[in-house]
């Protein structure tokens, strides 16, 4: 059985017989990725001959020391400043999977980052559940001295599986934290601003389709959780008539039924992989739960002419879906166009606050020709124009904007990252 194949349980459990706590995967001065050390060999093959390897600076990870915990932290492209990224939580089934998508979402941070003019390159952290085990506290505590302990060339923050309360721990022990709670100076839970992105993708999409505003509409929402909720009301301020949503947390559900009021709420408990609500007949679809859900499998029956949500990485094949979407007349948002202000709010989280933060909401605004309704609005223009998706052109603009080198610190986040290698970080 491969390295690839094994469970992470099973993961940790090999780097133990190997006398291995810490290790790492980066790229040679050819680009081909190495391992930290002669038994992890076939995992850098594996990594570096997939379609999701591009490029990566580095994936880091541990067997937490005192909760047996593997924790993880890829870093994508330093050279618009730090990796930054929020930190995963969640089950696993192989260690492809878990490498697979701290690769997947870096690299989609880092385009996220770049479209919205965000100093900070593309970094995710992610945490096997159902390893070790223990106080959640420590756990997430035990992954803030991991952060330290790579000098700054990642910057964690909030994400599936991981809340306020669990940002708390993290900045326990680094200052490489963002998202972390209001009365300690962060910006807290960043759902929120997370939604008000995604209705603003919203509006640019109905507009562009020639559909008007979001008035009477109809949305099927897929999960109802800390951004999915947040989605749900604002979608009621703003008139929509009717919300199908689903979630796999029945609390999720009461709790917009007693919330919410004026609209039409269709809501249902199902399970993990239940993507049914996407076929709705709606005039919007949202994405908000986990990636990949836009696939060979799900595309053919979608009946929305519009797909706009914040899941991240919802294609299942990054090459084709886009296309296949286009030639199934659905206008699909890529996510790392909409769902920015997550990231911008706790972005500059070190310079202060200001309460309206212009700096803030220009990114919601129709003014300021970066802003998530103009922007997507000159994709969606450039998309027709040259026959392409708005996937394809957004990403392009994404990778040409990424590579812009921080006019006051340079590509340093690569300069740490073979520091660390060179100081024997795995050792």
């Amino acid at each position: 059985m491969s390295l690839a194949t094994l469970s992470p349980s099973d993961l940790c459990g090999f780097l133990g017989q190997n006398g291995i706590r810490r290790a790492f995967l980066v790229p040679d001065a050819d680009g081909r990725l190495r391992a930290s050390h002669p038994a992890l060999d076939e995992l850098a093959d594996f990594l570096g001959g997939t379609s999701d390897f591009d490029d990566h600076e580095g994936f880091f990870l541990q067997v937490a020391p005192e909760t047996g915990v593997l924790q993880g932290a890829c870093v994508h492209r330093t050279c618009r400043g730090q990796g930054a990224g929020g930190l995963r939580y969640w089950t696993y089934d192989t260690v492809a999977d878990f490498l697979l998508d701290g690769l997947r979402l870096a690299r989609g941070m880092t385009h996220k980052n770049a479209l919205a003019s965000i100093w900070w390159g593309g970094g995710k952290g992610v945490m096997a559940r159902g390893t070790g085990g223990g106080d959640r506290a420590e756990i997430y505590a035990e992954y803030g001295r991991f952060v330290t302990s790579l000098n700054g060339c990642y910057v964690t923050a909030e994400d599936v599986g991981t809340g306020p309360v669990d940002m708390a721990a993290v900045f326990s022990t680094t200052r490489f934290a963002t998202c972390i709670p209001p009365e300690v100076g962060g910006s807290g839970n960043p759902s929120e601003p997370t939604a008000r992105g995604v209705v603003c993708g919203m509006e640019a999409g109905l507009d562009h389709l020639g559909m008007g505003t979001l008035e009477g509409k109809s949305v099927a929402v897929q999960g109802l959780g800390h951004v999915g909720g947040p989605l749900v009301s604002m979608l009621a301020e703003r008139g929509v008539a009717r919300v199908v949503g689903t979630d796999i947390d029945p609390a999720n559900l009461e709790a917009l039924r007693r919330g919410i009021r004026g609209v039409e709420l269709d809501l249902s408990r199902v399970e993990r992989g239940d993507n049914r609500v996407l076929c709705a007949e709606v005039d919007v679809v949202s994405p908000n739960a986990t990636g990949r859900v836009l696939n060979a499998d799900t595309i053919p029956h979608l009946r929305a002419p519009l797909v706009c949500g914040a899941a991240n990485n919802q294609l299942g094949d990054d090459t084709i879906d886009d296309r296949r979407l286009a030639d199934a007349g659905v206008l699909y948002l890529p996510d790392f166009l909409v769902n920015r202000m997550g990231i911008v709010t706790c972005a500059d989280e070190q310079a202060g606050y200001v309460h309206p933060d212009p700096a803030i909401e220009r990114h919601l605004g129709r003014d300021w020709e970066q802003g998530i309704y103009p922007l997507t609005g000159r994709i969606l223009a450039e998309a027709a124009r040259s026959d392409r998706t708005p996937a394809a052109v957004a990403l392009a603009w994404a990778e040409e904007a990424s590579r812009e080198v921080h006019p006051v610190h340079g590509h340093r986040g690569q300069r740490i990252v073979q520091g660390l290698v060179d100081g024997g970080w795995a050792d």
